[in-house]
């Protein structure tokens, strides 16, 4: 049987379910919304800069990076994208998702997701793409470089090993000072790890169906 499959959120937009970790990839509330939400508005969005480095832990079935992209697209401003996961979805489940339908991006999405992994992709003239298929705690990450962090690993239950805080001190190196990481997680070990390593740690008002989301600033 195949470890994946597409399930409906409740604001209409698809996540994927997976069998192996009884997980899903979104909030089952809404993962557009969650998305919007938490990496956009409270993530990049903040970044005051026209050229912007972000980095993703957990770029799934590419929700994220599409609706980094149309940001990057709307504000006119340049994106580096860097993105890591350690599975790739196959290209039947990719397909029957419906992001592209409910932003109207159909082509942009189909960009996205076909290009190629472990290779620098300059998308448009805006947004360069480099999905790498390599854990995050085996990265070789940029000193003081990123301008915001999208942590968007599976939670705690499922990976406890994502969770661990040497994995947070990398991110806080990698970070440029004033860099943000924004998370859906607003779990009380991980508030208190980010504090130890140095992070200005804010809760705040998470998406549909979640009290709490997490912005870590480096201070």
């Amino acid at each position: 049987m195949e470890d994946f499959k597409v399930i409906k959120t409740a604001d209409g937009s698809h996540s994927v379910y997976v069998d192996s970790l009884d997980e899903h990839y979104h909030s089952y509330h809404g993962a557009l919304n969650e998305a919007q939400h938490v990496f956009i508005n409270n993530g990049i969005d903040t970044v005051s800069d026209k050229q912007i480095n972000v980095l993703e832990v957990g770029y799934g079935a590419g929700l994220n990076t599409l609706l980094t992209f149309l940001y990057a697209k709307e504000n006119e401003c340049l994106v580096n994208y860097e993105a890591y996961d350690t599975v790739i979805l196959p290209s039947n489940i990719l397909d029957a998702l419906n992001y592209a339908e409910l932003v109207d991006a159909k082509a942009e999405f189909k960009t996205i997701t076909n290009s190629s992994w472990n290779i620098m992709c300059q998308i448009t003239p805006f947004f360069s793409l480099n999905k790498l298929n390599e854990k995050i705690q085996d990265a070789n990450l940029k000193q003081s470089y990123f301008d915001v962090v999208y942590y968007d690993a599976f939670g705690p239950r499922a990976q406890n090993e994502m969770w661990d805080k040497a994995i947070f001190q990398k991110l806080y190196d990698s970070l440029k000072t004033n860099g943000c990481l924004v998370t859906y997680c607003a779990m009380g070990q991980l508030k208190r790890d980010l504090k130890s390593i140095g992070f200005h740690v804010v809760s705040l008002p998470g998406p549909p169906g979640k009290r709490e989301m997490t912005k870590a600033i480096k201070i």
